[in-house]
């Protein structure tokens, strides 16, 4: 049996898939605000519980934002910054009494993704999240590729591309820079975008859905919001040139963001035509929790 976890800013996720990746459990809680210690004892309580009420052991991987340095051996780049400087993979391994494989979370939606959801069968797979923050990862082959410094895929760290005079200087991101693509295309830069335009507090949900129901500045916003992120895919396009691009995140289920979303990604991409699929996850917001639990290959003890 395969568990599977998820430690996301605002909920854990738990699941059981058996060998022929049936789910057999699955149920989330919400994250302890910035305490890592009740952190470690939900994610811990999830997986026992679960084996429990299963009958039966299992294999544990973790998808968390961030990434265990490969210098330090402690959590990096996390958005949920209690898990930062902590050695979450020990701590995690210590209290379930087993070894477990941690992995950035946007990694482990590609992975899943990748095996048998919206870009399965393609030999290069760019995994996208667009949701609290802005994540990538990158599967060749059906394998994972982290990175010797573990920030392969973090493509939302980077400048926004050809920005204009008034995007140039823009927003502080939580890692210290500005600017970063992030900062534009989480649901935070989508509600700043409608600020700005309307002098209003919206949510990103909100937004999406006024823009789906035909509210002329929320489309207008949305529509900005496009423009951005492909000109954010383009600059992947030009690195590593995928078979397909996989959405994930809350921001994916905009229905409209897909409309001529190829056609806008070609016009800054360095190439004469853009054939690459951009499509949206098959599995949803169940795709980082099922990558997590293929952390370990199938019948490993």
């Amino acid at each position: 049996m395969q568990i599977g976890v998820d430690l996301g800013g605002t909920k854990i996720e738990v699941i059981a898939l058996d060998d022929d990746r049936r789910t057999l459990l699955r149920r989330r809680v919400p994250t302890p605000a910035a305490d890592y210690d009740r952190t470690l004892n939900a994610v811990a309580d999830l997986v026992l519980s679960a084996e429990k009420e299963l009958g039966k052991a299992g294999t544990v991987g973790v998808a968390t934002p961030g990434a265990i340095s490969a210098k330090t051996g402690m959590v990096m780049n996390s958005n949920s910054t209690a898990l930062n400087g902590r050695p979450l993979d020990l701590d995690l391994s210590s209290r379930l009494a087993r070894p477990i494989r941690l992995e950035n979370d946007a990694n482990c939606f590609a992975l899943s993704e990748a095996i048998d959801g919206a870009g399965a069968g393609a030999r290069v797979v760019f995994g996208v999240i667009l949701g609290t923050g802005v994540g990538g990862g990158l599967v060749i082959d059906r394998q994972l590729l982290a990175g010797c410094n573990r920030i392969a895929g973090e493509w939302g760290h980077n400048p926004l591309p050809w920005a204009s005079d008034s995007e140039r200087l823009g927003a502080l991101c939580y890692c210290g820079k500005t600017g970063c693509v992030e900062t534009f295309l989480s649901g935070a830069g989508l509600a700043r975008e409608y600020r700005a335009r309307t002098g209003r507090l919206s949510n990103a949900e909100e937004i999406a859905l006024a823009a789906s129901g035909g509210n002329e500045q929320a489309r207008e916003c949305v529509i900005a919001y496009r423009d951005r992120l492909a000109r954010s895919l383009a600059a992947v396009m030009n690195l590593l040139d995928p078979d397909v691009i996989v959405l994930g995140g809350g921001l994916s289920n905009i229905p409209f963001l897909y409309d001529g979303l190829p056609a806008l990604v070609a016009v800054h991409a360095f190439s004469e035509s853009i054939d690459t699929p951009i499509v949206q996850a098959m599995h949803g917001d169940s795709s980082g929790v099922r990558g997590a639990a293929w952390l370990w290959p199938m019948g490993a003890k």
